[in-house]
């Protein structure tokens, strides 16, 4: 965690600096020390006060509130920078190219110096207001070798991360519901991070139970770290208990009518280092204890890194995790900020798959690059 501190300060730091610097490209005199002022102020105490809220995973109520705009105008000012240093660059190597000498009287200030934090401001309210809500599909054929023939062509669901609160209304959460539902699915596969606010919480598993019968071999469901954070442990466990939502908790169940198919679920792995390894396998193994050897197992976990461990058994060629949100940010289809090992998207490993779903909800209210999906996988038996 200390480190992790660091990173954060210091990435928050050197914006800060660049954006001082930089801002002598849009305003100069009075205006450029005001504005520099202002930014200091807003960066020094909004981002401290960020890191409080989420830190202490206060996102509901007033705390909710708050954090939209100061995220609606750091993402702003980050590519407003971004935009500037763009710019300011090929000025400079036109220059160089050109062979134009320096000329300190020169005008300094960009030309249409207005449009930068214009277009920041813009890019970033679309990722709030258009882009968090547009939920977009993703299909995917997994080859399975060994397969029972009960489960060939079997489709899955899997939504992640809804992280009910500010962000995402019990309403909400019943239309993605019903969408999924109207699929055509036979299974929705649940991958952690759904009950984040105990004020929702019962209301959210009414929800969750109401939709158990609209698939033919049920919601299956694995917990993620924030269940932990807003006793959302409970919740899991008594549907757990009732069995009209397959909990799968460090442990796995045949599913019903579909031959030597298995659902398997582990825990969340909250240990730091050598420790957080240790549990993962610890984990993985007492999911897989009762699994017969001749089972064909699709497995769900929160955190991506359980793919690895997937993979090494060999008889689980599927993989659904999300937990990383696929970084709220991408280009081109990839992360902008891959700080996992497995970040978006699908990774194989052999003849194995894994999934890092995307989410639904999110964790700060902004999206760019990376909409919330509903991910589809159809299984498809490969002869021995």
């Amino acid at each position: 965690m200390p480190g992790f501190i660091l990173i954060v300060f210091g990435t928050v730091g050197l914006i800060l600096g660049l954006s001082v610097y930089f801002l002598r490209y849009l305003t100069e005199g009075r205006r450029l020390i005001a504005a520099r002022t202002g930014i200091a102020t807003f960066d020094i105490g909004s981002i401290g006060g960020l890191f409080f809220l989420f830190s202490t995973h206060r996102t509901d109520g007033w705390a909710g509130e708050l954090i939209l705009p100061i995220i609606l105008l750091f993402v702003g000012q980050l590519i407003a920078l971004a935009a500037v240093m763009t710019a300011a660059g090929l000025r400079f190597l036109m220059r160089k190219t050109r062979q134009i000498p320096y000329d300190p009287v020169r005008r300094r200030i960009l030309k249409n110096a207005a449009l930068y934090p214009a277009a920041g401001l813009l890019l970033s309210s679309y990722g709030a207001f258009v882009e968090r809500h547009h939920t977009v599909r993703r299909d995917y054929g997994i080859p399975v070798r060994g397969l029972p023939d009960e489960a060939d062509g079997m489709l899955i669901a899997q939504i992640s991360d809804v992280h009910l609160g500010a962000y995402f209304s019990v309403e909400e959460f019943e239309a993605l519901l019903s969408e999924v539902a109207g699929s055509g699915a036979d299974l929705l596969a649940v991958t952690g991070d759904i009950f984040d606010d105990e004020r929702l919480n019962e209301a959210a598993e009414k929800v969750l139970v109401s939709h158990a019968e609209d698939y033919p071999n049920g919601i299956w469901y694995c917990i993620g770290n924030h269940e932990y954070y807003h006793n959302g442990r409970p919740i899991a466990e008594r549907m757990q208990r009732e069995k009209k939502v397959r909990v799968v908790l460090n442990g796995a169940q045949h599913v019903e009518g579909r031959g030597s198919l298995y659902i398997a679920g582990v825990d969340y792995p909250f240990g730091r280092g050598d420790a957080f390894y240790a549990q993962k396998e610890s984990y993985f193994a007492a999911a897989m204890q009762d699994v017969p050897d001749d089972a064909v197992t699709i497995l769900l976990a929160h955190h991506p890194e359980f793919i690895d461990d997937a993979a090494a058994h060999g008889r689980v060629p599927l993989t659904l995790s999300g937990h990383t949100h696929g970084s709220q940010f991408g280009i081109f289809g990839q992360p902008l900020f891959p700080v996992f090992k497995y970040t978006r998207g699908m990774v194989r490993i052999g003849e194995n798959y894994g999934y890092v779903h995307t989410g639904n909800g999110s964790w700060f209210p902004l999206r760019i690059g990376c909409p919330p999906e509903i991910a589809y996988f159809r299984l498809e038996r490969v002869k021995q």
